[in-house]
């Protein structure tokens, strides 16, 4: 046949791996992709000793039989990571030969995977609070429909629970406005001082409750960068909040900035503002996880002082957002650390 030995040639202009398979089910051609897909040696060899997995090779049996164009999936290992492709079958008019190429949508199966698990975990976060407040609903309808003492207690767990909802539904909405503008820089210079000064200000009451000391060393220069200072107040009273609960009671907050002419974290002039508590500590295990929506160190006690999950993914999205990076470091028993390493814009630092 006149048209084989260009095949080589047609399929090597191709972007995607494709692979040739003859009217004889052998393998014709390959492009240099699929050459990396599927390794060396496949050209001669019968299709089903190189593409192995039974959905795909039906669909090829298929194909071969009937001459129309089928989809199919194949899944492969990179190194440490699964791969997911969507396999497009063709049959060329008149040659016996099926064009089969292959597309990588792993990162589409990923964002899907990620959404189906962010309404799952929405679902069970929204669950929990609704079953109470039915439960007590129906309860405050009959039982305790007389009971005045049952009622009033009833009544403020229904209050913790709608609060619980609240708190929820406004991180949701924060999260999604927050990764819809990641992509955008901020533009506007903002002294990163005032702003950890009005997070103080803001969080006193709360720490004056829980017996707990702000101690703050900021220096008296301003701290000038690009940023957008009403995202940076929310990840400074997350932190710093943060720090306030898990503390513990009666043991002090750290707070304080570091300025680096050259940052080795962003390899440029940064700023850094440490929030650091003196409590038990995060397990090391738990750390690398703690920016993943709805992750929780512990589940039961993050409830019960009123998290949501939320809080430290919103931070990195908005770190994400102005280049920056959130370090944690802790030790059992030694306390935790939340590191947020800005960069200093050399317009910004010198003004």
């Amino acid at each position: 046949m006149t048209e084989a030995p260009l095949l080589p040639d047609l399929i090597a202009a191709l972007p995607l791996p494709t692979l040739v398979i003859d009217r004889a089910e052998r393998i014709a051609a390959v492009n240099p992709a699929a050459g990396s897909l599927f390794g060396g040696h496949t050209v001669g060899r019968h299709f089903v000793t190189v593409l192995r997995q039974p959905a795909l090779v039906d669909a090829v049996e298929r194909c071969i039989e009937d001459g129309q164009g089928r989809q199919s999936r194949f899944l492969a290992s990179e190194g440490d990571r699964d791969v997911t492709y969507d396999v497009t079958l063709r049959c060329v008019a008149g040659t016996g030969l099926l064009i089969v190429t292959f597309q990588d949508v792993t990162h589409h199966a990923q964002a899907g995977q990620m959404r189906r698990d962010f309404v799952a975990n929405v679902s069970h976060e929204l669950r929990t609070p609704l079953t109470s407040l039915m439960g007590f609903i129906e309860t405050l309808s009959g039982p305790a429909r007389d009971d005045p003492a049952a009622r009033d207690r009833f009544l403020q767990i229904m209050q913790t629970e709608a609060g619980r909802m609240n708190r929820l539904v406004g991180d949701l909405l924060s999260l999604s406005r927050v990764e819809a503008e990641e992509r955008m820089r901020p533009t506007n210079q903002i002294n990163l001082a005032e702003v950890l000064r009005t997070t103080l200000r803001n969080l006193n009451p709360l720490a004056v409750e829980a017996d707990v000391t702000l101690r703050a060393d900021l220096g008296t220069e301003p701290l000038m960068i690009l940023g957008d200072a009403d995202q940076l107040l929310q990840v400074f009273t997350n932190l710093v909040e943060n720090a306030i609960k898990y503390g513990g009671e009666g043991r002090p907050v750290d707070i304080g900035c570091e300025v680096s002419l050259r940052d080795p974290m962003l390899r440029g002039p940064s700023v850094r503002i440490t929030v650091r508590d003196h409590g038990p500590g995060i397990p090391s295990h738990h750390i690398p996880r703690l920016t993943e929506r709805f992750y929780r160190a512990d589940s039961h006690r993050s409830r019960a002082l009123g998290g949501t999950g939320l809080g430290l993914a919103i931070v990195k999205h908005i770190l994400n957002r102005h280049r920056g990076r959130l370090k944690i470091t802790s030790e059992e028993g030694q306390g935790a650390s939340f590191c947020v390493i800005l960069p200093q814009d050399v317009v910004a630092s010198d003004v």
